[in-house]
């Protein structure tokens, strides 16, 4: 099995008070992957997931589909090793 990845995120767009977080983390639990959605201050949400990389594109498909609450205008990403240490993936 290849090396857990971590997908950071960065969602643009009106994402914030429209169910967007608690629709990435039913989506990433699906994937069975681990992480956090969090509302930044500036109206994005950054999505942190770790787990196998098919797994985390799966993700990022999904965050660019179209097919989310809201509207996602951009999503911005970067990729890294896994850090570990995260259990469940949370609203924050």
């Amino acid at each position: 099995m290849a090396d857990p990845v971590r997908l950071s995120a960065w969602v643009h767009g009106l994402v914030q008070g429209v169910g967007f977080r608690w629709w990435t983390r039913a989506r990433a639990l699906e994937l069975g992957l681990v992480g956090h959605a969090r509302n930044a201050r500036d109206g994005r949400v950054h999505v942190v997931a770790e787990g196998p990389r098919e797994k985390c594109e799966s993700l990022l498909d999904l965050l660019r589909s179209g097919n989310t609450p809201g509207r996602v205008d951009l999503v911005v990403e970067d990729w890294s090793a896994a850090q570990g240490g995260i259990s469940g993936f949370e609203e924050r």
